[in-house]
């Protein structure tokens, strides 16, 4: 059986685009089989790679890291085009640090600021942010955070704790629960996000929350609860839903 179809057997939808990147990324055939088994396996393809494609931009993922998504290209995109000159922008709930590294890539006169709770996210947002004139630190929300800001971003977890059960393997086996589980009804690490944000925004500053289609009723209420004023934006070609909310 060739790789295609070993790849599209255990369940990857697009097996001809892995396996020609696998074939690229390890030319040995005995080495890229160590890498084939761990894809089988389920691990996602990203941290086999070792990177993942955002914004334009290669970035570097890390086991054991949630691994940003092209959905969350639109809080990105919205904060780029928010963002003063000269403004701040802090990412809470970074990750590997894709939206700050998507900011400071195409707004070098802006000041980011990337922050996570998970020591092993934020070691790999520094690598991710290194070019840029911007900077990753450990914090729980808003704690550590030395600045205010004119813009806020986040794509905290808000898949419902129930629902964790039915998520992907690679997901569900692969990536940090305390990147996937929103608690119990998928809007509690959203509604910290708000808070921190209404602590941390200037006067006409705008926070920026990735949510789904079916949690964003909710997300808008924890904008509310938190004395910020909502909206709901969607890109439909690549599946994003955010809510942007204001003073």
């Amino acid at each position: 059986m060739d790789l295609v179809s070993r790849l599209r057997a255990a369940g990857c939808v697009f097996a001809e685009d892995e396996a020609a990147l696998l074939t690229s990324h390890e030319p040995d055939a005995l080495a890229r089989e160590v890498l084939v088994a761990r894809r089988i396996a389920g691990e996602p393809l990203e941290t086999i790679l070792g990177w993942v494609e955002f914004a334009g931009l290669r970035l570097a993922v890390a086991p054991g890291v949630f691994v940003p998504r092209r959905r969350t290209e639109l809080v990105a995109r919205l904060a780029i085009e928010a963002l003063p000159q000269g403004g701040t922008l802090v990412d809470l709930c970074c990750g590997v640090g894709a939206i700050a590294a998507a900011v400071a890539h195409a707004r070098l006169d802006a000041v980011v600021i990337a922050a996570d709770i998970d020591p092993r996210a934020v070691a790999t947002a520094a690598r991710n942010l290194a070019p840029y004139a911007a900077s990753a630190l450990v914090s729980d929300m808003d704690a550590a955070i030395p600045t205010m800001a004119d813009v806020v971003t986040a794509c905290p977890p808000y898949v419902p704790t129930a629902q964790i059960a039915f998520m992907p393997t690679e997901a569900r086996d692969h990536e940090p629960h305390v990147a996937l589980d929103g608690g119990l009804d998928g809007t509690e690490v959203q509604a910290g996000v708000f808070a921190a944000a209404a602590r941390l925004l200037t006067p006409h500053g705008v926070v920026i929350v990735e949510t789904s289609e079916e949690q964003a009723t909710r997300t808008a209420q924890r904008a509310v609860a938190a004395g910020l004023r909502p909206s709901v934006g969607h890109d439909d070609a690549i599946g994003a839903v955010v809510v942007t909310a204001r003073r």
